[in-house]
């Protein structure tokens, strides 16, 4: 909804503050009404259909507690739950006006304000109370959670939802596509904790990160002296994750070779250790994830098709976090309860503006960077309100939104230009680089073999 469509009541028993708001409002919305007395209140909001109130903080000089305020505002609640309520105080009332805000009041502005702050609170406010109706958490049966840390009330979340449901019961391999901090991980999470194999082992590979070399070791294991470094026996990651589920994560950056190696594994349903001849029988249900589209997957000078038939009997595709907004502020409020306490400041809370703020980002991150902004924002608050201020978004990510919009705009591209421009301006210390970049150096070695560096 947009301010010229707004109907806003004010409630302050400061004529002054009364006629300021009026003056200000009558050319910017479709009505504003005043009143001195809260009393009136409950008959207001009966009479009318308001969008947003505006409400003071402290009704009786010679309390000022703004006990009043917050009385008021539950009982703005109780009679319109739904209305935006944006609580009115002075600046020695900040801890009562943060208080509001874990009541239900939207934001609050201090007196005195800057008109053209107060606006754009307004602004924010009414959007805000705009996307909730559209899509509030738990209507129409909408779930927010879909198990192992996984939130989203989204459509497309809904629908990863209900996938993980039918197909955790059964044995069926699963592909997991989607770009890098989408919650790939997650998903192969919680497709094991609601499968029949909940009890048994969860192990994880990132198969992109090991070379030739440690491919067959890592993965089938190894008998002791088959190779230089191999002191003892060990087995390997498919026997590890007998009768549970193996996840092999990036296994779009696997080699034709060690597509090859895995494919006969798979198909004979056993694997042999190097430096061995007994095959061993397996028995593990396979999750794999890339960040790779199934059409270049397709590709057989680079995947063999009968790999990904092996491996994908279903797949989910998770959408980039700008494909769904609705998600955002969901999200935030996940990740700042669970770092609120980690950094021991339970009463962290977002105002108005840092959301709106969160809701305009495009994350080319996705909820990695979501996750990341927000422990970094509750680490720098001052206080115990995030402010738009607080919300630092991630050098690399931005140098990847500022790459020309001639470009080739493939996230790996933009990556490995991004890259490339810190080695040079590093003039090609990696240790330097990975810094800059946010990486470990293992991480950014590992970048480097991917994009042939």
């Amino acid at each position: 909804m947009s301010l010229q469509k707004a109907s806003i009541l004010v409630i302050d028993d400061d004529t002054d503050v009364l006629t300021a708001v009026r003056l200000l409002l009558r050319t910017e919305v479709r009505e504003v009404v005043t009143e001195k007395n809260p009393e009136q209140l409950p008959s207001l909001l009966g009479k009318g259909n308001f969008d947003l109130v505006l409400l003071d903080m402290n009704f009786n000089a010679s309390i000022n507690t703004g006990n009043e305020g917050i009385y008021w505002l539950q009982r703005i609640k109780e009679i319109k739950p739904d209305i935006s309520v944006i609580m009115i105080t002075a600046y020695g009332d900040i801890d009562l006006a943060v208080r509001s805000l874990k009541e239900g009041a939207a934001d609050f502005v201090v007196k005195p304000w800057h008109n053209e702050k107060l606006l754009l609170t307004l602004v924010t406010a009414l959007k805000n109370r705009e996307q909730r109706n559209q899509s509030p958490a738990g209507s129409k049966g909408n779930r927010v959670s879909g198990g192992a840390g996984m939130v989203g009330e989204s459509e497309v979340m809904q629908d990863i939802f209900h996938k993980i449901d039918k197909i955790a019961p059964t044995d069926a391999n699963i592909l997991i596509l989607g770009e890098n901090g989408t919650g790939k991980d997650l998903i192969a999470t919680a497709i094991h904790e609601q499968s029949l194999r909940a009890k048994k082992p969860f192990i994880k590979v990132d198969v992109g990160a090991l070379t030739e070399s440690l491919f067959e070791s890592e993965l089938f294991g190894h008998k002791k002296g088959s190779f230089t470094d191999a002191r003892e026996d060990r087995i390997g990651r498919f026997e590890s994750a007998g009768g549970g589920t193996l996840f092999l994560d990036e296994i779009g950056n696997i080699s034709l070779q060690q597509q090859a190696k895995l494919l006969t594994v798979l198909q004979n349903r056993e694997v042999t250790r190097l430096g061995t001849n007994q095959p061993i029988p397996i028995d593990i249900r396979l999750i794999c994830a890339t960040n790779i589209p199934l059409s270049e997957l397709a590709n057989e000078s680079r995947f063999r098709k009968d790999l990904v038939y092996r491996i994908n009997t279903v797949e989910i595709t998770v959408p980039p976090l700008r494909k769904r907004k609705e998600d955002i502020l969901l999200l935030a409020n996940h990740f700042a309860r669970i770092y609120a306490n980690k950094y021991l400041k339970p009463n962290i809370v977002f105002q108005a503006a840092s959301l709106e703020k969160l809701q305009q980002y495009p994350f080319p991150g996705n909820v990695r960077e979501l996750q990341y902004t927000i422990e970094r924002a509750i680490i720098m608050a001052d206080g115990e309100i995030i402010e738009a201020k607080d919300l630092l978004f991630s050098p690399l990510e931005t140098s990847v939104m500022e790459t020309p919009e001639d470009a080739d705009m493939k996230l790996s591209t933009m990556e490995k230009n991004t890259i490339l421009r810190v080695i040079d301006k590093d003039s090609g210390n990696i240790s330097k680089a990975a810094k800059e970049l946010g990486l470990t150096r293992t991480a950014l070695y590992r970048r480097l073999s991917k994009y042939d560096i």
